[in-house]
């Protein structure tokens, strides 16, 4: 079966969650997760859940967790702590979580960013994988990686991943 039957395929409403990694903004000032949590909306999408976690691996690892656990969103979007920084934690904290990478996820991230931002692309380690039953994306943490990320890779996928993921044995 090709691409185009698999979309056919696709999921059309998702449960979607979203947190943003910072330890400098508040829920009240994170605009790259605002910016996600109305375009999931626009996308007919549901928000289950918009939050902001400090920039530690076991509060990530715990929120990661407890979202999955509890909530089951489909799509996990995590915003922030991508970086090179020491304190950038989220992939270290993500990744062992991970039972599937997505590995052409953070490649095409960097091409995109790469015809944006130029050889400033190299710093981010944005990446995507499986957790239980829901795809996770960790993004950069500016609006404009979250804007590219969504658009271009992330909303047009989801359905399609969310049904995969989902998928009987």
């Amino acid at each position: 079966m090709g691409h185009k039957e698999h979309k056919k395929n696709a999921l059309k409403k998702l449960n979607v969650g979203i947190i943003t990694v910072s330890t400098t903004r508040t829920l009240a000032e994170d605009k790259s997760g605002f910016w996600m949590k109305k375009q999931a909306k626009k996308e007919g999408h549901e928000v289950v859940i918009h939050r902001v976690v400090g920039d530690n691996r076991q509060l990530i690892e715990r929120a990661v967790w407890k979202i999955i656990t509890d909530m089951a969103p489909n799509i996990l979007l995590i915003t922030g702590g991508t970086g090179v920084n020491p304190t950038d934690v989220t992939i270290e904290a993500v990744r062992p979580m991970f039972a599937k990478e997505l590995t052409a996820f953070g490649t095409l991230f960097t091409l995109l960013s790469y015809e944006e931002i130029d050889s400033a692309a190299i710093l981010s380690r944005a990446t995507a994988g499986v957790i239980n039953q829901t795809t996770v994306f960790c993004l950069p943490g500016s609006l404009n990686a979250c804007k590219l990320a969504c658009k271009a890779l992330i909303f047009p996928e989801a359905g399609h991943i969310a049904a995969h993921v989902n998928k009987e044995q």
